[in-house]
């Protein structure tokens, strides 16, 4: 399908398909090892009767990851509409 843009299209399509990967891929590094650098900062907050390193580390960056796959399966799809390269 891709083969229905042109040079200038393909070049403005790859753009916001890459824009989306690194914003995605600096989220995912943000979980994954910024936040766990600071798990005994936040263990002095308390959620739930949990210290938020103990919450962060056991369900919320799990949490994270699963709404950033989601993310970015729907922004990749309105990318793929708006330049007519989508799946039916």
């Amino acid at each position: 399908m891709a083969e229905k843009l042109n040079a200038a299209q393909m070049q403005r399509y790859w753009t916001r398909t890459s824009r989306l990967m690194w914003s995605i891929f600096v989220l995912w590094i943000f979980f994954s090892f910024v936040v766990p650098l600071f798990a005994v900062q936040l263990n002095t907050i308390i959620i739930a009767g949990f210290p938020l390193g103990f919450y962060m580390a056991a369900q919320g960056s799990l949490i994270a990851f699963v709404v950033l796959c989601v993310w970015n399966a729907v922004a990749q799809n309105k990318i793929d509409e708006e330049f007519g390269v989508h799946e039916d």
